[in-house]
């Protein structure tokens, strides 16, 4: 199954057991626009070469489309649809005004020189032009893209706004770095103190070592949880006593290439595993901080954690989503866990719109604040619906998209879209 049919999955599963209106679903099970261009590159070696890329816009009830753009080869028109609808439920989670899109270009960008990368990156910002900008759609760095990509983009477009993941220096928002990793924590803090449970002596495993991975880490130590296990995409390393100091880590890894030899770098003494063992050491707290589905109906039953933490985006399979369920092992949805981004995100457009600089340090007590809004609601409607709290989240997340759709006429309550200009019911178009 495909992430596209896997996010379809869940939307139907949630509609039907929640009693959503039937006519909201079908919705949300289709796009409003697909970008799909071939961008012709002239490479330094004169060579000329065609990169297909993507753009989904999903939904835009609650604002302009939000989501990333991602460079690499596996980049497929139904990864692309699956990740617009997740970031239309995740923004409606979170509750900032946009709605979903996300796009990429199906390229490694480690083969293309850095001039060639931004050849690409502004031919595809010229592509997308029409159908982009501050009050349509805003791109954001995604899989192997950054600020300086998203300057590229707000460089051949005109406006700084169109993007956001922008450096500092270009507009870009104080805490942005450590949001998705900080807000996954956020979460997870608000779900143990709802459960009466002490962070402290808990023990986590973390997938994943990119951004997210190490600033979830470095938060999760600061209250008290130990991460015993790390894994990158070579293999996992396991610290009964726990790992201390995540940011050497980091510093180690980028100079010695993995973590393996990150540890034998800095003398430290751990075990190492294979890749796959972080996903079913014996811990409190699983976070898959990488890849999507990588716990599927096969593993799930491995899995020997009591909370999983959603980081990544679609990590679990809906089978494996179910298998856990039955386990009682606790999910805290991607949709939700890995919000802290967008919102931030959203920060930085607020900021480039009014003209405004916010320091780090509102920046982050501002998503603390709506990260555990989200959850506190999330967790009512669980209860009181008996849902699992991604159930909850979607729930939470149609209710919003819901009471966001447009009407052009309260006589017949039709969409503000193509089709009613054909409306049978009244003149109104």
């Amino acid at each position: 199954m495909n992430p596209w049919q896997n996010a379809q999955q869940t939307l139907k599963q949630v509609g039907e057991k929640a009693n959503i209106d039937p006519s909201l679903i079908e919705t949300l099970l289709k796009h409003d626009r697909k970008i799909e261009v071939g961008l012709p590159l002239i490479m330094d070696n004169g060579e000329k070469k065609t990169f297909k890329a993507y753009r989904l816009q999903h939904n835009n009830w609650r604002g302009p489309y939000k989501g990333g753009l991602r460079y690499h080869p596996q980049v497929s028109e139904d990864e692309v649809k699956a990740l617009s609808a997740w970031m239309t439920i995740k923004n409606a989670v979170i509750d900032v005004p946009f709605g979903g899109g996300k796009g990429g270009i199906s390229v490694d960008p480690k083969t293309l020189s850095k001039p060639e990368l931004e050849r690409l990156t502004r031919a595809f910002t010229r592509e997308l032009a029409e159908h982009i900008g501050p009050d349509k759609d805003v791109p954001a760095p995604d899989v192997n893209t950054n600020g300086e990509i998203m300057k590229w983009i707000a460089d051949e477009y005109g406006d700084k706004a169109v993007v956001t993941g922008k450096a500092i220096a270009d507009g870009g928002s104080e805490g942005r770095t450590e949001a998705t990793g900080y807000g996954g924590v956020y979460a997870l803090m608000a779900v143990l103190e709802a459960k009466k449970i002490s962070s402290v002596g808990l023990t986590a495993a973390i997938q994943g070592f990119g951004n997210v991975g190490t600033y979830a880490a470095e938060l999760m130590i600061k209250n008290g949880i130990k991460v015993v296990a790390l894994s990158d995409s070579r293999n996992t390393i396991y610290s009964a006593g726990g790992f201390t100091d995540i940011m050497a880590l980091v510093e180690a890894k980028a100079k010695t290439g993995s973590l393996t030899n990150a540890v034998k770098e800095l003398g430290i003494d751990c075990e190492v595993k294979s890749v796959d063992d972080v996903l079913t050491v014996k811990v409190d707290i699983l976070a898959p901080a990488a890849l999507e589905m990588v716990v599927t109906a096969e593993n799930a039953g491995l899995i020997d954690a009591k909370i999983i933490l959603e980081l990544a985006n679609g990590p679990l399979t809906p089978e494996a989503d179910d298998i856990l369920a039955d386990r009682d092992i606790v999910v805290i949805p991607d949709v939700l866990a890995n919000s802290g981004g967008v919102a931030v995100s959203y920060y930085e457009w607020y900021q480039n719109r009014h003209d405004e600089k916010w320091t780090k340090e509102r920046a982050l007590e501002k998503l603390e604040g709506q990260m555990r809004a989200s959850v506190t609601e999330v967790l009512s409607i669980a209860g009181e619906s008996k849902l699992t709290l991604r159930e909850a989240a979607y729930v939470l997340a149609m209710r919003r998209i819901a009471a966001a759709k447009p009407v052009c006429c309260e006589d017949c309550n039709c969409t503000n879209c193509p089709d009613c200009q054909n409306c049978p019911d009244c003149n109104c178009c």
